[in-house]
């Protein structure tokens, strides 16, 4: 057996690795109304002008925060009606990704007209809720506040969505996603 001092040398080395982080931006759905506000002329309508402004606060401010969708419904309701109006707003989606309307978006909007909260005269309107629940949308951004963003009608949409495995969206205006 040996006795005595001894050193051990640790070499430490420093590995610098770099690694891409992406942070995931809530992602919201577009419905055709916030597009309709955001391009329209300005209204005589006192609230309707106010959402009109506060649409084009929330398009300047704030959409940088969020990935934006759109839905083929969307394109097609938006370039309805008066020709330079309808490019307008078409022009607005222009970098907006597309979702898909499949025969689950279908089943799902069938579902929501059948068994409840959506009027059959609102049928497109459950096509907008159930495309941005199938896609897993954060938010479904409107001011349809008859058919969409209504609170009325909110506990029956999820309950359907609920019934066939979906989380809904948050349903909100432009003015409850100003931040803080």
């Amino acid at each position: 057996m040996m006795t005595g001092n001894y050193t051990i040398t640790l070499a430490v080395v420093a590995v610098h690795i770099p690694i891409e982080v992406h942070i995931m931006k809530p992602k919201i759905y577009v419905e055709t109304t916030l597009i309709s506000y955001l391009t329209a002329k300005l209204s005589r309508d006192l609230i309707i002008a106010a959402h009109q402004q506060i649409t084009q606060e929330w398009w300047e401010a704030r959409r940088q925060a969020f990935d934006l969708f759109i839905s083929e419904l969307v394109i097609r309701e938006a370039g309805a009606g008066d020709e330079v109006a309808a490019q307008k707003r078409l022009d607005a989606l222009k970098e907006m990704a597309l979702l898909e309307l499949n025969e689950e978006t279908l089943y799902l909007a069938r579902e929501l007209v059948q068994k409840g909260p959506t009027p059959e005269k609102a049928k497109e309107d459950a096509i907008h809720i159930s495309l941005a629940t199938v896609h897993g949308m954060d938010y479904l951004l409107t001011w349809n506040c008859r058919h969409i963003a209504n609170a009325e009608m909110r506990k029956g949409v999820a309950s359907v969505c609920m019934s066939l495995g979906y989380e809904t969206p948050v349903v909100s205006t432009p003015e409850e996603l100003m931040g803080n």
